[in-house]
């Protein structure tokens, strides 16, 4: 029977989630009210019976851990484990990650004693449900070297993804790294005999969106392990930008076509459009299937209470009190707080980490800091809030059509359009932005 280690990529920085990865990981940042990104990957792993994880990071890895640590635990018999490498100095290495392959070429050391028999090397800011079982079929069936999962996407996506050329047997003819909007990429179009393996016909793709011609790289793999090791030979920092593409002329290559919903979500904008969506009437990604749901760390919180509210199309997470405020197309996360006539209308708010005491909450009022959570009679339109911010009464956040441009305020960042209020920061009362 097939081994497989799993091996999800951490991602250097996260400048384009910043300010939401200054004091935390990207796969930490939280997600969908309760959960954090690093939830979707670990549990496409662990509902296809791929419990043997490593997740290689480097930057702020604290809340990574404690998450993993505190939520996925194995039993002895079940062989499985989690465990997060972070970038370290040995005698041979003494630089941080260089890129994604590098990441792995440096922890090689601890994959090998396991000998698998393959690898699935995954993203962790992304989300979508996948059964990797059927991927890593279709990989043994091809008797190919390396697997690329793919997904059908339009001109615009293609842009920022990696592009696949495959013949009708599902074998890459050639690979190019995000070729940008300007490039003329119609070479790069799907054969017709392959477009009749992608049904286009799913819920999510709608009949007005443009045509998908084209395979999109999900930054996803699965290497033989003979592959991924004279793979990594090369030197090459990357995978996306050098191994994949070097690999389709001197290895044998397929393509996995994915037909279901799957989005990166790597910048503020699609992060905050994702949310929106989930809070849909019919979102494009389910999280309520049974069958392979999405684990994350049990909080043991009470029933969220909701008084004299009013709202729609929202999600609310459990351990929240809300009281006579309007929601309207919003998520709302654990054990937040929303005052009398407040008004919400397309934010985000990730929540709070802790209750305050009565003791605390008297300290901070006669110092002038507003509860956590937002106060009374505060507007806001359009923004995200992260963990444990204090928004004061009476304070106006993207109502007024003079937003400003993007960049660094006190107190507040405006990233890809949107307002983002950090953790722990405190708004006073009255503030407009």
């Amino acid at each position: 029977m097939e081994h497989v280690i799993s091996i999800i990529l951490g991602g250097g920085k996260g400048t384009r989630l910043y300010p939401l990865t200054k004091e935390r990981a990207k796969p930490a940042v939280p997600f969908a009210g309760k959960y954090r990104l690093i939830d979707i990957p670990m549990s496409n792993c662990i509902n296809s019976g791929f419990n043997q994880i490593y997740i290689l990071t480097q930057f702020n890895s604290a809340s990574l851990h404690n998450h993993l640590a505190s939520t996925y635990v194995f039993d002895s018999f079940s062989h499985g484990f989690v465990e997060i490498l972070a970038a370290e100095q040995t005698f041979e290495n003494t630089s941080w990650y260089e890129g994604t392959a590098d990441a792995v070429r440096k922890n090689f050391q601890h994959f090998h004693p396991h000998e698998p028999s393959h690898y699935i090397v995954l993203s962790g800011d992304q989300l979508y449900r996948m059964d990797l079982r059927r991927m890593l079929e279709h990989h043994v069936a091809s008797g190919a070297d390396i697997t690329i999962a793919a997904t059908p996407v339009d001109r615009d996506k293609a842009s920022n993804l990696g592009l696949v050329a495959a013949d009708v047997d599902h074998r890459v003819l050639g690979f190019r790294e995000k070729p940008g909007p300007e490039v003329d990429i119609g070479e790069w179009k799907t054969t017709a005999a392959l477009d009749a393996t992608i049904r286009l016909s799913r819920e999510h793709r709608s009949s007005h969106t443009a045509p998908a011609e084209y395979l999109g790289s999900m930054g996803m793999y699965i290497f033989k392990a003979s592959a991924l090791k004279r793979a990594l030979d090369s030197g090459h920092a990357d995978f996306g930008g050098e191994i994949i593409p070097e690999s389709v002329d001197s290895f044998d290559v397929s393509v996995y076509v994915f037909e279901d919903f799957w989005i990166d979500i790597g910048t503020i904008r699609s992060f905050y459009d994702t949310h929106i969506d989930l809070a849909s009437e019919h979102p494009s990604f389910n999280f309520y299937d049974e069958r392979m749901p999405i684990y994350t760390h049990r909080k043991h919180l009470p029933a969220t209470k909701i008084t004299n509210c009013t709202i729609y199309n929202s999600l609310v997470a459990e351990g929240s009190d809300i009281r006579g405020a309007s929601v309207l197309n919003s998520v709302i996360g654990i054990r937040t707080q929303i005052e009398q006539g407040t008004s919400l209308d397309g934010v985000v708010i990730m929540g709070a980490d802790f209750y305050e005491t009565p003791a605390q909450t008297r300290d901070n009022r006669l110092s002038g800091i507003p509860d956590i959570g937002i106060g009374e009679d505060s507007t806001i339109r359009g923004a995200i809030i992260d963990t444990n911010a204090r928004i004061g009464k009476g304070c106006e956040i993207g109502v007024s059509s003079a937003k400003p441009s993007d960049g660094a305020y006190d107190g507040y960042h405006v990233r890809d359009g949107i307002v983002v209020i950090p953790k722990n920061a405190v708004i006073p009362d009255g503030t407009v932005i």
